[in-house]
């Protein structure tokens, strides 16, 4: 399940985007400081091209999915996530939240946002993500090379159409 953020969940929406393992997968690897966290949330929160919302697994907030680049003309928008790996890690319970994460993003997409085409970026050694990507349906249709930290890194976009959601 996908619901609105509120502003008292902003420090553990931090706190698990500083987690070591979602920095080493992400774009932005330095840790986020507050005030950084609140200028960020300042500028997307009435973004009418951005919604982030809160994917709760099993009655608990376990990870941010954030939809960027909405455009309802050509009903299309990016996608991104991360969840909250050390308490899921310790709850056992990772790869079931991932999984409906990625299930939760896609409904929303093609269900409230009404998005036709739904895109992504990982990191071409992130296999793991890879993976589950293409286990719901996205084809990777593209790489192109990224600095990330000073280094050029390959970067794969994935895609799911709406006629092609069939995970």
């Amino acid at each position: 399940m996908l619901k609105a953020v509120h502003d008292h969940e902003l420090p553990a929406i931090r706190r698990w985007r500083n987690h070591p393992k979602v920095r080493a997968a992400s774009f932005t690897t330095h840790v986020i400081a507050e005030d950084e966290h609140a200028r960020w949330w300042a500028s997307v929160k009435d973004d009418p091209a951005i919604c982030v919302l809160i994917y709760v697994h099993d009655g608990t907030a376990a990870g941010v999915v954030t939809f960027s680049g909405l455009d309802p003309v050509s009903r299309s928008g990016d996608w991104g996530f991360y969840l909250d790996l050390a308490g899921l890690e310790r709850s056992g319970a990772l790869l079931p939240a991932w999984i409906g994460l990625e299930r939760s993003a896609i409904d929303h997409a093609f269900g409230p946002l009404g998005l036709t085409t739904l895109r992504g970026e990982v990191l071409a050694g992130n296999e793991a993500a890879r993976g589950l990507h293409r286990r719901f349906g996205f084809a990777e249709v593209a790489v192109h090379q990224r600095d990330i930290d000073g280094v050029r890194r390959d970067v794969v976009t994935v895609e799911l159409t709406r006629k092609d959601d069939s995970a």
